[in-house]
């Protein structure tokens, strides 16, 4: 009996012995396989942005080249349907061209007197165009991708126009043992690496109004620009409200600890005497 229950105490240690071998062998081998795997995905680093300052605004001739560079290159594949022609007036376009950039295109308006539909130039009150007429269409037109709108697309995506930036500069061949489908293009700093844009920017693609050398870091800056605005056109007013709101509180603090001095003086430098009441005989 003694022999019996020897065996099963060496069985249950060997047992013991062995799990804990295999729980220290799996988390050696996790480990080992976290270390050697590749990662090609990179992260985009910040970039000295010249909005970024606390006083700080945006380039508006930058903005405006940006502008320039999505009509031209970008709006043949993406839309940014919550941006109108009237948000152009006094950040990059004059009322006047902001008008006769929204006349350049036809919109469908209606109905008439007879009841019918019609076509019509564009009005500053109207929004960009979307250049397919609806998801199936974009999705048939780009190998079952659909381009997504970029009207807040700096803030949807991590990293803002970091990301924006060095994924439109970051197109390269695919490294030794990535295979790409038909259609798809390597960018690191897309995840996974495999993206079905091509590049679309290069040099000298467009050239620009106000003559600015059109290279590609030049062409991608402005339009990263632009959609950070596009983003979040309140950028400028927010700063100048900010500046305002700290002058005026930097203002209400000093007052408020010369009245608190003041009310306080004679309370904190006064001092209070107790005199005992004496037993009468």
């Amino acid at each position: 009996m003694a022999s019996g229950v020897a065996m099963g105490l060496g069985k249950k240690a060997a047992m013991a012995t062995v799990g804990v071998f295999s729980g220290v062998g799996g988390a050696v081998a996790y480990k080992l396989d976290q270390e050697v795997r590749a990662d090609i995905s990179l992260h985009a680093p910040k970039l000295p942005w010249s909005h970024l300052g606390h006083f700080d605004s945006f380039d508006h001739a930058s903005i405006r080249r940006g502008y320039q560079v999505y009509k031209q290159v970008c709006a043949a594949c993406h839309s940014m349907r919550f941006l109108a022609y009237r948000n152009l007036v006094d950040i990059s376009h004059t009322e006047v061209e902001a008008k006769a950039e929204a006349e350049e295109i036809q919109t469908l308006d209606g109905p008439d007197e007879a009841g019918e539909m019609f076509m019509r130039p564009g009005k500053l009150a109207d929004y960009f165009p979307s250049p397919f007429a609806n998801d199936a269409a974009a999705s048939a037109a780009n190998n079952g991708a659909i381009p997504p709108d970029l009207s807040f697309i700096v803030l949807a995506r991590h990293g803002g126009e970091d990301y924006i930036y060095h994924l439109l500069n970051g197109y390269c061949d695919p490294p030794a043992g990535i295979d790409l489908r038909e259609g798809q293009h390597f960018n690191p700093y897309f995840a996974g690496g495999a993206i079905g844009m091509g590049a679309p920017l290069y040099n000298e693609i467009i050239e620009y109004d106000d003559g600015t050398p059109a290279t590609q870091s030049q062409l991608v800056k402005d339009v990263c620009i632009f959609l950070t605005w596009a983003a979040s056109p309140e950028h400028d007013m927010r700063k100048k409200i900010g500046i305002k709101a700290m002058l005026i509180l930097s203002m209400l603090a000093a007052s408020s600890y010369y009245i608190k001095r003041h009310k306080w003086t004679l309370i904190k430098s006064r001092k209070i005497l107790y005199t005992p009441r004496t037993a009468s005989s």
